[in-house]
């Protein structure tokens, strides 16, 4: 039978496509100097999961900029010119995706707050505040002149949104979740 062992599309919850979107982003893939796991085809999940949350006009925009973003930044002609330019634009670069974290994180511990999922609400803000950190963590370290840390500070930044797709997978199930 066509279409067996094959995952219906609109079967997946919104937040179980913003979570895999943002697998896509954060795992890389180099081939010819291009990631065959491209950000944009990430960010696209991301908005398709997004734009099935009930009050979505938040995350949108920093969905989409992100988006705009990672296209531009697919080309390993950009990514050269990212590497030998100063690091504080490699920081900007970043922050829709941060801005999108954050808000996404609020709005959902909202939702469970709601619900009386205190835990869940918790887990959020937890990381809602990380990934408010770690936004301006890299401030702090140009500020301090302190560029042996910025690696410490990347790999936090992976670490969080590592947390924020486990979080999202395991809540999108929730009652209070969007889309179930």
């Amino acid at each position: 039978m066509a279409g067996d062992g094959v995952a219906n599309l609109s079967t997946v919850k919104p937040l179980q496509s913003v979570a895999m979107g943002l697998v896509i982003v954060v795992l890389v893939a180099k081939f010819a100097g291009y990631d065959a796991l491209a950000d944009p085809v990430g960010w696209l999940l991301v908005i398709w999961g997004v734009r099935r949350i009930a009050d979505h006009s938040t995350l949108r925009a920093p969905a989409v900029g992100a988006l705009l973003v990672a296209c531009v930044v697919w080309f390993p002609a950009t990514q050269d010119l990212l590497e030998d330019s100063d690091p504080s634009l490699r920081w900007a670069v970043n922050l829709p995706q941060v801005l999108f974290c954050v808000l996404l994180c609020h709005q959902l511990s909202e939702l469970a707050g709601a619900a009386g999922d205190q835990r869940a609400r918790a887990r959020l803000r937890t990381a809602m505040v990380l990934n408010g950190v770690l936004a301006i963590a890299p401030v702090l370290v140009f500020a301090a002149d302190a560029d042996d840390l910025m690696a410490s500070v990347y790999a936090a930044a992976g670490v969080v949104v590592l947390l924020q797709i486990v979080l999202l997978f395991t809540y999108a199930n929730r009652p209070w979740a969007p889309g179930s």
